[in-house]
Order: structure tokens, then C-alpha cells, then sequence
């Protein structure tokens, strides 16, 4: 294991997951200003970096099961999603706040799992994301508690963190807790438990070490953080546990303050390419020309000028093959345009999409970075 501490010195997209328990003090149900604002601060130094940014954050909730007056003791479902219909313009609004101090502009995002789940959702909320993040703006995502129910709940902030890293290709994710990271025991009852600062692999050993076997099913402290590890991981996202009680926690992380990082085995980009080379199934294909098989293999995108021709059906966001003029399929990739909409711009120009079809999604019918070369 390595003996230095990892730091987000080298983060380019960042996802930052902050639970109810930092953002709200426990005892008075009030929020903790100071602390979000000195967190507002730290955000504000890393986009001056130019890291891009993203908020998970939990609270809802919690500030809203205060202004109605519930006992979080018993609370039932319907209260909660009461609860967080009430608390969530508060949310929003001292998070927006916050941030605003720094010049910076705050987008709201609310999801289900549903969103995850289902194709074309995934994708707009993809390409939303990727909108905003384009436009220089810190989105604040929040699980959609006033219509989510028990069975399509995330059921934690951590795994939906991890979650919103695979659909964007984040590079790291930040769990900020009430502890420095994963530790060989509970050191609230072991003193002799030790930090482990640095994961390759999650074993059975290390979710042994959060106390809880490793199941679907589980719910809370370090257990979710290793299943969010887990989803992390296989989308090549490194991930950090790291302490969040205290002011300033992200530039604690700059300046080398300890915490537990699980690295993945592959970049983001590299885990996406397999995944759709490997996970998806293709529902048609699109045939090209050598220029186009040419550029594609140098990493170049599949522009409509180099394309001869459109085999099955399939909608944009669908995984397809890519064909050569011989038919033998070089590549696989999700494309940005239906099968109809690629039979209209086929051989035409990229400057000629939006007039051909009276919108566009881009200019490429495939980006580079939703195409895998086979065999590369």
C-alpha cells in the first residue's frame, strides 16, 4: 500500500457527496452556515483550477422535517417525502447562497433511479450534466425524495454519487464523512485499528472491515461507501473517503490531510470504451467509408459526411455496430441520431445537421468517446 497520502491536486471532474448529518446539525435541525460556506469557498479555489464540479448533496430532508415539525423517530415514508418537498427549496436555496458568494452559479438536478435505469433518461440527464458543466456552473444533484418510494430509491447519497460518476465519466469522487477513511476495525471501539490509505481491490477482507458483510441490501456508514467504491471503480473513477466535519475539508485534501482512496484499474474513458464494447447490445448498424474508418481509428468522431449507409433500426442513445465497405464491423458505438435522422445526414456536411433536421445533438453521428475500435 502506498505510504503517501493521494490528494484531488490532479482532479479534472469531481464529484463531491455531502450527507445531511454535515450539512445539518443533528440536535437543533438548523443548518451549519459557516461550515457550508468555508466548503463553498474550497469549491469556488478548485473550479479557479479549473476542476469541474459537481454536488451531491443530502438534507432535504433533515430541513424539512424540522419546519414541519415531525419526529425523525417515527417519521413514515409520506412524511419524509413531505419533508423533503419542504426542505428542498431551503436546500437549494442556502446551497445557491453559498456558492453565490464565490461568483459561482448553482444548478438544481433532482433523480429517481428510474433516471438512471432508463435509457433515454440516463442520456438526457447525461446531457444535461455535461451542459452545465460546459457553461462553467456547479450542479447540486439530490435524490428526488417527494415522488421516489422504497422501491426505486437509491436508498444513499454515497451510491448515487458513485452512480451520477459512471454516467458523466467522472475522474474522482469525494465522500466526505465523519471519519479520515476506511480503517483495519471500528476505531471508535479498537484503538489499535489503522487507516488504510490506498485500495486496489475490494476483497471480502476489506468489506469485513466495515462491519457488515458485503449485500444489495445494505444500508449506512462505511458498508454503502464500499458499494459506492464498487460502482466507482468499474467506471474507473477513483474514490475517496475523507473526513468532512471539519471547515475547509477539500483544501485539508490539497494540503495532504489523510484519507483512504480506492483506485481504480482503468481511466474513465477506458472503462466507458469497455463497457459499451462489451455490455451493450447493438440494435443496428452504420456502414462508412475507408476516410471515415481511417479518422475513427486515429480517435477521431464519426462525422455523417463519411457514412454510405444505415442498416436496422435504432433510436439515438442506442449502441450500434460500425461497419466497413466490405461489412465487417470495426467498431461499436452509441450514436447521437436515430436511424431515420443518420439516413437523412449521411454524406452531408456537419454544418448542414441542424438545416437537414431542424436540431441538432452535435455534430458527430458517434463522439470519439462513446466509440471503441475493435480489436484496439
Amino acid at each position: 500500500m502506498s505510504t503517501q497520502h493521494a490528494s484531488l491536486s490532479d482532479a479534472k471532474r469531481l464529484i463531491i457527496k455531502v450527507g445531511s448529518a454535515l450539512l445539518v446539525d443533528e440536535n437543533t435541525g438548523k443548518l451549519r452556515r459557516a461550515w457550508l460556506e468555508a466548503l463553498a469557498d474550497d469549491i469556488a479555489h478548485l473550479r479557479e483550477r479549473g476542476v469541474e464540479v459537481i454536488v451531491v448533496s443530502s438534507g432535504a430532508i433533515a430541513l424539512g422535517r424540522r419546519l414541519l415539525g415531525l419526529d425523525h423517530r417515527t417519521i413514515s415514508l409520506a412524511d419524509k417525502q413531505a419533508a423533503a418537498a419542504t426542505g428542498q427549496i431551503s436546500l437549494s436555496q442556502v446551497w445557491q447562497e453559498a456558492l453565490g458568494r464565490n461568483g459561482l452559479t448553482m444548478a438544481q438536478v433532482l433523480v429517481t433511479l428510474e433516471d438512471m435505469e432508463g435509457r433515454r433518461r440516463y442520456l438526457n440527464a447525461r446531457g444535461t450534466l455535461n451542459a452545465l458543466l460546459a457553461r462553467g456552473a456547479v450542479p447540486l444533484i439530490n435524490e428526488n425524495d417527494t415522488v421516489a418510494t422504497e422501491e426505486i430509491r437509491f436508498g444513499d447519497n454515497d451510491r448515487l454519487g458513485a452512480k451520477v460518476a459512471h454516467m458523466i465519466s467522472a475522474d474522482t469522487l469525494v465522500l466526505l464523512s465523519d471519519i479520515d477513511g476506511l480503517y483495519t476495525a471500528d476505531p471508535r471501539k479498537n484503538p489499535d485499528a489503522t487507516l488504510i490509505p490506498e485500495v486496489r481491490e475490494l476483497t471480502p477482507e476489506i468489506f469485513d472491515m466495515a462491519g457488515v458483510a458485503p449485500t444489495m441490501y445494505s444500508s449506512g456508514g462505511m458498508v454503502t461507501k464500499l458499494q459506492a467504491a464498487e460502482i466507482a471503480m468499474k467506471a474507473g473513477c477513483r474514490m475517496f473517503i475523507a473526513r468532512g466535519t471539519i471547515y475547509h475539508p477539500l483544501k485539508a485534501q490539497l494540503d495532504g490531510a489523510p484519507n483512504t482512496v480506492f483506485l481504480p484499474s482503468e481511466s474513465p474513458l477506458a472503462a466507458r470504451r469497455h463497457w459499451i464494447a462489451t455490455s451493450l447490445k447493438a440494435t443496428g448498424a452504420i456502414i462508412v467509408d475507408a476516410g471515415a474508418a481511417k479518422a475513427m481509428a486515429a480517435g477521431k468522431n464519426l462525422l455523417a459526411a463519411g457514412i454510405t449507409g444505415v442498416d436496422g433500426r435504432f433510436k439515438h442513445g442506442d449502441a450500434v455496430r460500425v461497419l466497413d465497405a466490405d461489412g465487417a464491423e470495426i467498431a461499436r458505438g452509441i450514436t447521437s441520431y436515430g436511424a431515420e435522422e443518420t439516413r437523412l445526414l449521411m454524406g452531408h456536411a456537419s454544418g448542414d445537421i441542424e438545416a437537414t433536421l431542424g436540431f441538432t445533438r452535435g455534430n458527430a453521428v458517434i463522439h470519439s468517446d462513446d466509440l471503441v475500435m475493435l480489436g484496439s
